[in-house]
């Protein structure tokens, strides 16, 4: 029974995940993340609260995947931005979800426990690599990496026409250089 409950959860998930990304919170429906994820309403609200918590639970858990397939390289920031733009190129549920985030709740997310200790740490690693000197100091730990997370989610969405790999070396290039 608990294996059907984590495949249940999975597809919710995966469903809360492209009905997000598509039209953000407020224009989500529970009905066709239910419909998409072959269960109902009811179990939906049993697993994972409302809607404002599925986003929370959706956000988290790619944020989560994002962090354990990327760990922070403070010493090469311009090849972890460069890992960075890939997997949003590949993947760009995550900066969807961000923007919307942002757009309707003024960044409630961004703020959660997990995504915060997530954010320390790699300003921790960025103020270490500042104090070995492999990273310049003109900008504060959290502002190099506010440059970071802007220009490898940002960025691609502008150059949206570019080729992936312009795209890579343009983020890389103004990282090393901006930071390096």
């Amino acid at each position: 029974m608990a294996r059907n409950a984590e495949q249940t959860r999975a597809r919710i998930l995966e469903a809360a995940t492209a009905e997000f990304s598509a039209r953000g919170i407020a224009g989500a429906r529970v009905d066709r993340i239910a419909d998409a994820a072959a269960c109902n309403k009811a179990l939906l609200y049993s697993y994972f609260g409302n809607k404002e918590q599925l986003f929370d639970a959706v956000f988290a858990a790619l944020v989560a995947r994002l962090v354990a397939a990327h760990p922070i390289d403070a010493e090469h920031l311009d090849e972890y931005a460069g890992a960075l733009v890939d997997s949003y190129v590949a993947n760009p549920e995550l900066v969807r979800l961000a923007l919307w985030d942002r757009l309707e709740r003024g960044g409630a997310g961004m703020r959660s426990p997990e995504l915060l200790a997530t954010d320390a740490a790699k300003v921790a690693a960025i103020a270490d690599a500042q104090a070995s000197g492999a990273v310049s100091t003109r900008f504060s730990p959290a502002e190099a990496l506010a440059i970071v997370t802007v220009l490898t989610s940002i960025l691609p969405l502008v150059l949206g026409d570019a080729p992936e790999a312009r795209v890579r070396d343009v983020v890389t290039t103004a990282v090393a250089r901006l930071l390096g």
